[in-house]
Formats: C-alpha cells, structure tokens, sequence
C-alpha cells in the first residue's frame, strides 16, 4: 500500500475532514509564497504591512498594497488543488477549510465552508467609521483610497502585523481543532502563529495529520502521519484519482 492508498484510507474511515491552507496552495496559480528566497519579502519591505504603517504612511504603504494584493495577486486562478477541495467538500468528504490565505482562490474554486483566518482582500475597511467596500475598479482612482462616508483612510480587510486575528474566524477554527479526526495541511510552513498551533492542537485531540508540502515543515517530524511531498495540485489530483477508484 503507497501512501496515497494509505491516505485514502485515513480519509474513507474519517467523519470529521477540516483541509488546512497556506501560501503553497496557492503558488502553481501565480501568487509567490512571502518567504523564502522567491518571496514577496524579498523584494518588498515587510514593515508595509504593520498597521502602524499604514496610519503613518499611508500613500507609500497602499502603493505597495495595490502593487502586491491587487495589480499582481488579481490576476490569480484557482488551480486543480483549489477546485479538488471543492469537489471533496461537494461530495461530502471535507467540512471545512481553515485557510492563511488572503487570495480568495478557494471561493473563486466554489468552496463554502471556509474559514479566513487572517481576513481577505476583496473587501476595504475604514479605520475610522468601520464601513466596508467592495472591490471594484474605481475604488483605486483616488491614493490611499478614502472613505465616502467620514474620510477616512481605508485598508484591505486582512490583518496588518499589529492587529487580532478576526471573530468568529479565530473562534471557529480552533473549533475545528477539537473536532476534526483528520487534518489535511496543505502548502503551509507552520510558523506564523497563532494560525501554526491550529493542526497542533488537532493532533492533542486524536486527529490524524495528512502534510502536503514540496518540503518540509515545522509539521513534517512532529504531528504528520502521512507527508506526500509533491506540488499541491501534483498531490491532489492522485489523492483525489485514489479516492475516486471504487472500493476500500
């Protein structure tokens, strides 16, 4: 039995299947990871996002922003790992995905259950009113863009350095931790807290631990019973081809 027969196993004799996400998932659909020698941080200066920033700095800070979140990351498509999920969710095989991710790929896949740990950015927040806007294409014509109610600066509504994890998300994921008698990790590192302790606390509470990474992670040697080590869409679609052959 390979490992992918064995994963297939681990999900067939699941009840309680919570995917979790990170900025792997996302790279084979363009979006670079932030670390790392490739990353985002390398070209730009990761101080843009404290949200200290943004008050103080705000023409510089939402130029980088619009350049990395919306000129860029726009663009992106799902790829077959977003859309596996989708389909292991619309079969009845996955209740919910816990994603780091701020690109809304896994909406744009056709998930529905997901919970956004670090928020999203196809909405704008007023720091000062808390009125919210939706993306569009002249939300942009005016640098920083500024609230139409009070004036006030707005930022995408994901979390800056500086600023809590949003509720109910927070919340709900840790649920998900109790909960869950498996965790699929996908493309995620495991070292931003507190998102990396939510498969820790999934494995104190019996669920076992499918990795997929192309490394790797703080996962790999201390809580994973199955590490595929593959590209996100390379794992899922054998995963979901195993999983689609009939029998146990």
């Amino acid at each position: 039995m390979n490992k992918y027969q064995k994963a297939v196993k681990l999900i067939k004799s699941s009840s309680h299947i919570t995917g979790f996400t990170g900025a792997g998932i996302s790279v084979e659909s363009g979006i670079p990871p932030f670390r790392g020698e490739n990353g985002i941080w390398s070209k730009y200066d990761p101080g843009i996002l404290y949200i200290n920033s943004l008050y103080n700095n705000p023409d510089t800070t939402w130029k980088h922003i619009k350049e990395i979140f919306y000129d860029f990351f726009g663009k992106a498509k799902p790829n077959e790992a977003h859309k596996i999920l989708a389909k292991m969710e619309k079969e009845g095989l996955l209740e919910t995905i816990i994603t780091q991710n701020i690109d809304n790929l896994h909406q744009d896949a056709g998930s529905k259950n997901i919970l956004e740990f670090h928020g999203n950015s196809r909405e704008l927040i007023c720091l000062e009113c808390g009125e919210r806007y939706k993306i569009n294409n002249s939300i942009f014509d005016n640098m920083p863009p500024l609230c139409k109610n009070c004036g006030g600066i707005l930022k995408p509504d994901f979390v800056f350095f500086g600023e809590s994890i949003p509720e109910p998300a927070r919340k709900l994921s840790f649920k998900e931790a109790e909960l869950a008698d498996l965790f699929i990790v996908i493309g995620t590192t495991g070292e931003i807290q507190p998102a990396s302790l939510i498969p820790l606390i999934a494995k104190e509470n019996g669920a076992k631990i499918i990795e997929i990474n192309t490394d790797k992670s703080n996962y790999t040697d201390n809580i994973t019973d199955i590490f595929l080590q593959e590209k996100a869409t390379d794992a899922m679609q054998k995963l979901f081809a195993e999983l689609s052959t009939k029998g146990d």
